[in-house]
């Protein structure tokens, strides 16, 4: 694995994952929503949020973690291992919940500077329905791919379980 994308609904904890793997695999870790949203919550503009991707996932190796399924193709073409959180939305809408009041005022620290964590009806929607209305896109892009390593994770223990895999297979070597 030298180039790894983690997708998966808001609250699936792509970024903790991203963090773990980072520090088994020693890739270079990238939090996609710190380069995609500007101070003040700002969005990058289409054409030159495609022109950063398509930069960076040219890199030798990294670990991507974030959404943004406009521009999934130009991160999977590229990526060897596709690792999807499909977990249920009590667990996604809870974690985002729990999310909203440890950083309340403060930004996280996978984001950019001045976007304090926040939270909105629009959000929760998409948290919420995620697994109906994205994950059914998300398959029919990932099976455009059949060369790429796919995971699919359905829990935090199944999530536990891959991280053990690794690092005894680390261990093993």
């Amino acid at each position: 694995m030298q180039r790894i994308l983690i997708i998966g609904s808001g609250g699936s904890g792509k970024s903790t994952l991203a963090q773990q793997l980072e520090k088994e695999f020693k890739l270079p870790l990238y939090h996609l929503d710190a380069y995609y949203w500007k101070p003040g919550w700002t969005p990058t503009p289409n054409k030159e949020w495609d022109a950063f991707l398509e930069e960076l996932v040219q890199k030798e190796a990294w670990i991507l973690d974030g959404n943004y399924s406009r521009t999934l193709d130009i991160r999977v073409k590229r990526a060897d291992t596709v690792i999807l959180l499909d977990y249920s939305r009590w667990i996604t809408v809870y974690r985002v919940l729990k999310r909203r009041v440890m950083y309340h005022g403060k930004t996280r620290p996978d984001m950019n500077l001045d976007c304090p964590e926040s939270l909105d009806l629009q959000f929760l929607k998409w948290v919420w329905s995620f697994r109906k209305t994205r994950i059914p896109g998300i398959m029919q892009q990932l099976a455009k791919h059949p060369d790429k390593h796919i995971i699919i994770l359905k829990s935090p223990k199944d999530t536990k379980r891959f991280l053990q895999r690794i690092k005894e297979s680390d261990a093993n070597r």
